[in-house]
């Protein structure tokens, strides 16, 4: 497994298409204030440095989980957290970018 990998953004197997097929999650790890300042619809807000901690709930979301940041550096870190934690998540990238993919299907 190469770093890209492990870092989330290498070897997509599954496109963000797919997991919203499958009515993914769509988990945002910024912080608060970024949040705050915008964010996709129907988002959910864990900051990285929380994300550990809520691997419970977001267990209990039984869905694929899309994970967004503002550039896709966080993101890439929280989606190696969910899948070392069984969950099957995405790195979606930076949180803009992403509403656009999401808003041309």
């Amino acid at each position: 497994m190469g770093l890209l990998n492990i870092l989330g953004f290498g070897g997509k197997t599954e496109s963000v298409n797919e997991y919203m097929e499958k009515g993914a999650a769509i988990i945002d790890v910024r912080t608060v204030g970024e949040y705050r300042d915008g964010h996709i619809n129907g988002s959910k807000n864990i900051p990285l440095s929380a994300i550990g901690n809520q691997i419970e709930a977001i267990k209990k979301l039984n869905k694929p989980v899309i994970v967004c940041c503002a550039s896709g550096m966080r993101s890439a870190q929280a989606t190696s957290i969910l899948k070392s934690n069984g969950i099957k998540a995405i790195n979606g990238g930076g949180w803009s970018s992403l509403n656009n993919k999401l808003k041309l299907d």
